[in-house]
């Protein structure tokens, strides 16, 4: 996401159920982009956005974390966002995976992370719809069209 030039619409971190037997809740330092959302673990650095100015500078050394443990939800798989229920101060919801896989998380009701997620992935859905359809006028364009007349030599060329 961030590779493809997508801006940060939300920055922050949100807590994730692990799938484990324990199903313990795991911090992850999120970044909401119009494509989808990327879970980092706490601990390791996310990509250097590339709207900054390319300059020779010293990166910070990342953890030993390996970057597969870089999770992307894109919004093309993501089925919905339902709000489970709101506990305390914490928001209980789910993002529901074109496969069906179910994805559990928190944040304080303040942060109001399951209204972004779900604004940014009905805005995505929404302008592949209206890309969707303009490419289906534009075919229909296409086959409609009469096809362009052969050209004929003008009878004062050809003396």
């Amino acid at each position: 996401m961030l590779e493809s030039g997508c801006k940060a619409v939300k920055e922050g971190v949100l807590e994730k159920r692990s799938d484990g037997l324990l199903q313990l809740w795991k911090k992850k330092r999120c970044i909401l982009t119009e494509e989808g959302l990327l879970l980092i673990p706490p601990k390791q650095q996310p990509p250097p956005p590339q709207q900054q100015p390319q300059q020779q500078q010293q990166q910070p050394p990342t953890t030993t974390e390996p970057a597969a443990k870089m999770k992307e939800l894109h919004f093309s798989n993501m089925k919905t966002v339902d709000c489970v229920e709101r506990k305390g101060k914490y928001v209980y919801f789910t993002v529901v995976m074109a496969e069906g896989k179910e994805i559990d998380f928190r944040c304080a009701q303040e942060q109001g992370w399951n209204a972004a997620i779900t604004l940014q992935m009905v805005q995505y859905k929404n302008r592949q719809a209206v890309l969707a359809v303009r490419s289906t006028r534009h075919k229909q364009q296409q086959l409609l069209a009469p096809p362009p007349a052969p050209r004929r030599r003008s009878a004062s060329s050809s003396a």
